[in-house]
């Protein structure tokens, strides 16, 4: 059986794309170019950022269609990250809000992508 292990962002400047999530993740990427940069974070997860004017093939869909979803234990971790990812000025489309799965927000990196934060339901 196969399953991913790799996401690949299309991003207008991974240069700068790469400094927005080395912030956020406290992490430094593993690969580092004006095309394309690439974190392997503690997961095991490999978070790629490729230029969407270099992709090939060509890119045709907008950004914001997609989601990256970071779980904490508890809603106290969700509401602690909202606070420090609010004070940077990251744009929030979900104050956190109790959904039916869980405790949750919603961000947006400067591309338009979706960063979901999340703790799951007690039950």
């Amino acid at each position: 059986m196969i399953h991913p292990d790799f996401t690949i962002l299309f991003v207008d400047n991974p240069l700068a794309s790469a400094d927005f999530y080395k912030s956020l993740f406290g992490a430094e990427p593993v690969e580092r170019s004006p095309t394309f940069a690439l974190f392997v974070l503690s997961t095991g997860m490999k978070l790629g950022l490729w230029s969407r004017h270099t992709a090939e093939p060509a890119v045709t869909a907008g950004s914001g269609a997609s989601e990256i979803c970071i779980k904490h234990d508890n809603a106290a971790g969700v509401d602690k990250t909202y606070a420090e990812w609010t004070s940077r000025g990251l744009r929030v489309l979900q104050t956190p809000v109790e959904m039916d799965f869980g405790y949750t927000f919603v961000v947006t990196d400067p591309d338009g992508h979706r960063l979901r934060v999340y703790a799951m339901s007690a039950e």
